[in-house]
């Protein structure tokens, strides 16, 4: 047999291992930025493939930005794979530059964590909710002997049910709803069921940090959707679906993390029928929902929803409980089935003494009175961290909801610089590259104003501003 027919017979394999070694090298740092690649000619020989098998990894490969063209010079390495800190100790740092872990910073001892989105505890009704606990032991006095059902509880799952049905109108039952460990292990989950190697998913640009790491592991092709104050570019969106035909769409339409953006309801249904229309599931990730500072915000995706596109992950554990890490994925049953039987390849199911516990606390109507009182305290946090951002040269967009400020800072100070400076006067923020599938944004923080009480917040941005000054 020829080389050609050779390639031809195994052309999907071959161009999977020539990707993935040129991938590799790039990732491990033996070809640098700018550094000129092998030609095709080159590495078709090296692995006894046709040229049209090379050409498509490496086209592949500037797709997803991890190499660029030069007119009649070939392919070099995309800038935006490492960055030039190799010299830096600090894990920290290290993790900013080359993995994007948001884990690792959250991982900082510092006095000042503006990169933490979850709640202050003090804000909670723990008194309330330790009440709540005691009650539990005594409707279930057998609940720390008895494992959940990998799905979830289903007294739980009935009444979350009735809860969607009635306030926003989803067509649901609770056979359509998993009980997961707050919603990162539902993206996981997701992730593990719904993507393979090579397969396009399509992120807002920028995005929730820890969804990034989870697609790029599976091996996925990032595909950037812009998002601004006016929602997406809606035929843009149509445009690229119709083109890369992407397995999915990682979308926080809701207070969206880290900007703050609400997607406006007349595109909310358009993004249904668009994905319908091209065969792309939505991912919605509703975690900020009950956090809005003035009108509630628009109906989830999932109201629109009739044929399945739409599965819709809601975490309760950023403002109600941190400590019982409860969230819930509702979609139909042909994604549900997968999903329970990657779950029980890792564990039986959340706590059952967590769901008893959530399930008699979140839908008192204490803690409902409570959530009114919550949003006045965070309304007043984010007031205080915009008035002393106010004087300097630093912009935003006052967001209407959720727990960030998404911020511009002057492109005179490097980030890497302004985040290792930060740690060490124990000051702690989310870099915007680390939010970006691009890494771009690198003149850009997420600072939260949920986890810090109001004298905090005050020295704490202080404090980041002074850093700042020293280093212009």
């Amino acid at each position: 047999m020829n080389r050609e027919a050779l390639s031809s017979e195994h052309s999907d394999k071959l161009f999977e291992r020539i990707y993935d070694y040129v991938l590799e090298r790039i990732l491990r740092g033996e070809w640098k930025a700018h550094e000129k690649l092998p030609s095709v000619r080159a590495l078709a020989a090296e692995f006894r493939v046709h040229r049209l098998t090379v050409f498509k990894a490496y086209q592949l490969l500037k797709q997803n930005q991890k190499v660029y063209v030069k007119d009649k010079s070939g392919y070099f390495v995309h800038p935006g794979n490492r960055l030039s800190v190799e010299t830096r100790q600090d894990p920290i740092i290290s993790a900013y530059v080359q993995e994007s872990h948001l884990s690792e910073i959250h991982q900082v001892q510092a006095a000042y964590k503006l990169s933490k989105a979850v709640l202050d505890p003090n804000l909670l009704p723990n008194l309330y909710f330790s009440e709540y606990v005691k009650q539990v032991f005594d409707l279930y006095p057998k609940v720390l002997g008895t494992y959940s059902t990998t799905q979830g509880d289903q007294e739980l799952r009935e009444r979350l049910c009735r809860y969607f049905v009635d306030h926003f109108h989803f067509d649901l039952t609770a056979d359509e709803l998993l009980i997961t460990t707050g919603s990162q292990e539902a993206i996981d989950l997701l992730a593990r069921v719904m993507v393979k190697p090579r397969d396009v998913v399509m992120l807002e640009r920028p995005t929730y940090s820890p969804a990034i790491d989870v697609f790029r592991r599976q091996g996925a092709v990032l595909l950037a959707v812009e998002i601004g104050k006016e929602g997406y570019d809606l035929e843009r969106v149509e445009e690229l679906m119709r083109k890369y035909r992407p397995r999915l769409f990682y979308v926080n339409p809701t207070f969206h993390n880290p900007t703050g953006y609400t997607i406006p309801a007349e595109q909310r249904k358009r993004l249904v029928e668009i994905a319908h229309r091209h065969h792309c599931l939505l991912v919605e990730d509703d975690l900020y929902r009950d956090i809005y500072f003035g009108k509630e915000p628009p109906l989830p995706l999932f109201t629109y929803d009739t044929t399945g596109t739409v599965i819709y992950l809601r975490s309760f554990s950023k403002y109600i409980a941190p400590g019982l890490s409860i969230g819930t994925v509702a979609c139909r049953p042909a994604i549900m089935k997968l999903l329970v039987r990657a779950k029980s390849l890792t564990d039986s199911g959340a706590p059952l003494l967590n769901q008893k516990i959530f399930l008699h606390y979140f839908f008192s109507r204490r803690l409902q009175q409570h959530l009114d009182k919550l949003r006045i305290a965070l309304a007043v946090r984010k007031e205080i961290v915009e008035a002393e951002l106010a004087a300097t040269d630093w912009t935003w967009i006052s967001p209407e909801g959720g727990f960030n400020l998404w911020v511009k800072l002057p492109e005179e100070v490097p980030m890497d610089q302004l985040l290792e400076k930060s740690i060490e006067q124990s000051i702690t923020f989310v870099p915007g590259l680390i939010c970006d599938p691009l890494r771009g944004h690198q003149s850009w923080v997420r600072l939260s104003y949920s986890y810090l009480n109001e004298q905090q917040l005050r020295e704490g941005i202080q404090k980041l501003i002074r850093v700042y000054d020293t280093l212009k």
